[in-house]
């Protein structure tokens, strides 16, 4: 990249033209595991923003010291530290929802975003673009799972934010809204088919916007700009 960083550009790759999990649909294995409820997907979304800020972070920093011989297991064992240490966070102030969400956190080390990232944005550029890359990645790849909790979450049981107090403590307690009174549990959404239902549709929302915004566009360009014309007049006149 350029020295100026287009922070303008960077956020629209990471919330929506490179959208790393219905764009690029990479980490899909915790996406749709992990996403029955808001609660799940929020404790899955932070981890993983925070491990992409850390490693971004770390690697940017090294970049111009680690050889390209060993690149890559650098950036794993950076990577693997990052998370390990928030495995340790949440072991310490969240365990339920640790225990809860399970080998998927542990398996953040893998996951393709963070070290595509790393190799592809953080190992080229300065700190602070490297660590906004981190951020704004982190933040659509967590848009996409607390939008497919909250789905799965509504249509399966027919509430939203049940058992926030696994993530935000005791006062959280009380935060479920209960949409329907007596709503029957609709399981199949909550079930990982639903995951691959619903993670679908928003791929295909995506897509049927991104289709009407070229439209728009299309026909701007082809309209006629309105304007005074040159007109040649011939005759006489008396």
């Amino acid at each position: 990249m350029s020295q100026t960083t287009n922070y303008r550009e960077l956020s629209l790759n990471g919330m929506w033209k490179n959208n790393p999990a219905i764009v690029q649909l990479l980490g899909l294995c915790p996406l749709l595991a992990v996403t029955g409820s808001v609660v799940n997907a929020m404790g899955l979304a932070s981890a993983t923003m925070l491990v992409l800020i850390c490693s971004n972070a770390s690697v940017s920093l090294v970049r111009n010291i680690v050889s390209d011989a060993v690149r890559l297991p650098v950036f794993v064992m950076i990577i693997a530290a990052a998370v390990s240490c928030i495995e340790l966070l949440m072991q310490a102030f969240t365990y339920e929802l640790y225990q809860i969400l399970g080998i998927f956190l542990p398996l953040i080390t893998t996951n393709c975003v963070i070290l595509g990232r790393a190799d592809a944005f953080a190992s080229k550029n300065a700190l602070a673009p490297a660590m906004y890359d981190g951020f704004i990645m982190g933040a659509g790849f967590g848009v996409i799972l607390v939008l497919l909790g909250a789905l799965r979450e509504i249509i399966g049981t027919g509430a939203l934010f049940a058992n926030m107090d696994l993530l935000f403590g005791p006062a959280a307690a009380s935060w479920k809204i209960v949409l329907i009174d007596g709503y029957q549990s609709f399981l199949l959404a909550i079930l990982p088919p639903g995951a691959f239902i619903f993670t679908g549709l928003l791929i295909a929302g995506k897509n049927l916007i991104d289709a009407g915004i070229k439209r728009r566009q299309d026909a701007l360009k082809e309209k006629p700009v309105k304007g005074s014309k040159r007109v040649r007049v011939t005759g006489h006149i008396s």
